[in-house]
């Protein structure tokens, strides 16, 4: 794909490497560029990498950048996604796989794409396999962004757990973070947003050796700014970034908006 130089502010909140694009289509492509370098360098080093990604409006400038990457050996990439909804039909087109299967579990060759199934019957079960296939295949790489609740998966303020013992679970989804679903254009209104779904933990996306985080918008500003300037805490799940040593947070002009006020 062309690239081209963009203006961006680059600085560190503890260990947090913070890079503010001015547009979030910039900052997708600055994201996707750098998630490819660090990527080829991976399978440099070993043979299979894993990566797991997060399904969302606000990654989409990201995807769409990353499947035009060039060199990338994606037939040696296992893909996983963060969280699932329980309960939506299995075509439902706000479906976390669905949306990852047509932004580009569809467009590149992965060795394997592992869906969680939202649909199981026995739903503890679906945790289960899930967890044992990360467990087989550790992760190398998150894509992920932030809720305006500050979630990251769905590790809601009320359910995340810094040290859970749990890789993959089953919450209740917030108020707010369901409200995020309809603001996204995802859903016509709150009581058509399931209650329930299955999402990775925080631990098991800490786990990862390097952490991309993509967080464009002005509804996104307040989490931003919890996220670099509150306390470490599952109050702001996302502010456990600040911990870990190889996490990039990429941001645009309006959801930085806050925190390059203060």
């Amino acid at each position: 794909m062309k690239t081209y130089k963009t203006k961006t502010k680059d600085m560190k909140i503890d260990n947090l490497s913070v890079k503010i694009s001015e547009s979030r289509i910039s900052m997708g492509i600055q994201a996707a560029s750098e998630a490819a370098i660090c990527l080829k360098q991976l399978l440099k080093e070993k043979d299979i990498a894993n990566i797991i990604f997060a399904a969302a409006p606000s990654q989409n400038e990201f995807l769409d950048a990353l499947t035009q990457m060039e060199d990338i050996d994606w037939k040696r990439v296992n893909a996983f996604h963060m969280d699932e909804y329980i309960g939506l039909g299995k075509d439902a087109p706000q479906g976390f796989g669905n949306f990852l299967q047509r932004h580009i579990f569809s467009k590149v060759p992965f060795r394997n794409v592992f869906f969680l199934n939202g649909q199981a019957e026995n739903i503890q079960e679906a945790c289960q396999e899930y967890t044992s296939l990360l467990q087989n295949n550790p992760t190398d790489i998150v894509f992920m962004g932030i809720g305006e609740n500050g979630h990251i998966a769905f590790n809601d303020p009320h359910v995340a757990d810094f040290q859970d013992p749990h890789l993959v679970k089953v919450i209740d989804l917030d108020e707010k973070c369901r409200q995020q679903q309809v603001n996204d254009g995802c859903f016509t209104s709150i009581d058509k947003v399931p209650t329930h779904a299955l999402t990775l933990t925080v631990p098991a996306l800490y786990k990862a050796d390097y952490l991309f985080c993509m967080v464009p918008g002005k509804t996104k500003a307040w989490a931003v700014n919890e996220t670099l300037r509150g306390p470490v805490s599952p109050q702001c799940p996302a502010s456990i970034l600040r911990n870990h040593p190889h996490a990039t947070l990429y941001i645009d002009n309006d959801s930085s908006s806050i925190f390059m006020s203060k």
